[in-house]
């Protein structure tokens, strides 16, 4: 089971289950040729596709178009079912800075045909993460700062403020469905921007002035 790291303590923590969440940010579903939706679209990472800094984005043999997706991870500290909106924030753990790293060609392909996104989103390698920071220690997260850089250059940028669906609501509404554990991760969307990488390119992300992280490409 994949784990994440908290920044103050170094405390390990295993995550039983990633939720990722789609077209969060209007003007990514745009550029996805996609329709926004009334409620949030979910789909799963596995644990193990979680990858530490220290680490290289793996760039599979079997994809042309391995693709950038910087996004906002809430981590939870208690579990629940049917939690409410205005119960959320007692639940949660801390937030961190996640890639949800997608080959574009596979998603492509299992989307004319009606596949699942299992090998497309949750290959191994495809969920780099920083560590995770308290609750405590990102004041206003609904208007931080995200950004990520490819070889220094500027390629997604934009405000936590767009998401479409707030933590609160986004959590909940999982709740709903699933029942969160301890450890659960949760993806809360990327904006617009997205778009391909090769190997030897450089990714930086950041989000607000806390947490930023650094990986390297490397072909598999």
């Amino acid at each position: 089971m994949g784990h994440i790291i908290d920044i103050d303590t170094n405390e390990k923590l295993l995550v039983p289950k990633v939720i990722c969440v789609g077209r969060n940010y209007a003007a990514h579903a745009r550029e996805m040729n996609a329709e926004v939706q009334e409620v949030p679209v979910l789909f799963f990472k596995p644990s193990t596709s979680i990858l530490h800094q220290g680490a290289n984005i793996p760039y599979p043999p079997y994809t042309s178009n391995l693709q950038h997706e910087v996004e906002l991870g809430v981590v939870m500290a208690k579990g629940g079912k049917k939690i409410q909106p205005e119960e959320v924030q007692g639940k949660m753990y801390g937030y961190l800075l996640a890639l949800d790293m997608t080959l574009r060609d596979r998603q492509n392909e299992a989307k004319r045909e009606g596949k699942p996104w299992a090998v497309c989103k949750g290959f191994d390698g495809s969920l780099p993460i920083s560590m995770v920071v308290g609750t405590n220690n990102l004041a206003d997260i609904q208007n931080l700062d995200i950004k990520l850089w490819v070889n220094q250059q500027l390629r997604q940028s934009a405000s936590t403020s767009d998401m479409i669906f707030s933590v609160e609501r986004l959590v909940s509404y999982i709740s709903d469905f699933f029942t969160l554990e301890r450890g659960d991760l949760i993806l809360t969307g990327t904006p617009a921007g997205v778009s391909a990488i090769e190997p030897g390119d450089l990714v930086e992300a950041q989000l607000g002035s806390r947490l930023k992280i650094s990986f390297l490409v490397e072909k598999k």
